[in-house]
């Protein structure tokens, strides 16, 4: 699978009171693409709800570049930079670009699995797994540790 995207419009609320991009913006429009990019894969937030498990973030590192203003198009892509052998830590880099294509900020995410009866980190189910093994991976992408039990 080719690097998955979205395309986003910059709205009020994504601005602060000197009409460019806030930087908590910059990680929603991230989280919102990743949700996306699960479901697109098979897994919208109801599959998440019958397997009792989702999705956590235990780390995001933010690069910035460029601001955006309201009403700018700007458009996010996610590829995988690390994901575990069974599946249950992924690192997926996100880049944001400006519509005129100048690039505005890198984040890389580090995520695991929950289960929402035990509150921990889980195994997903191999078809989960194998979803995100077939995403496009980045040319930094490392191999990350099994989870410890």
């Amino acid at each position: 699978m080719s690097a998955f995207e979205r395309h986003f419009t910059i709205r009020w609320s994504d601005v602060d009171a000197n009409g460019h991009m806030r930087n908590t913006a910059y990680s929603e429009l991230c989280s919102d693409t990743r949700v996306a990019m699960l479901a697109a894969l098979g897994f919208p937030w109801e599959r998440f709800e019958a397997l009792a498990l989702g999705p956590v973030l235990l780390r995001e590192t933010i690069v910035y570049r460029r601001e955006a203003a309201l009403g700018e198009d700007v458009r996010v892509d996610a590829r995988v930079a690390g994901l575990s052998p069974d599946g249950a830590r992924w690192r997926i880099r996100h880049r944001l670009f400006k519509s005129d294509g100048l690039p505005m900020a890198r984040i890389t995410v580090l995520c695991a699995w929950i289960g929402f009866a035990a509150r921990r980190l889980v195994v997903p189910p191999a078809e989960l797994a194998l979803a995100l093994a077939s995403l496009e991976r980045t040319g930094a992408f490392r191999e990350l540790p099994l989870l410890r039990r």
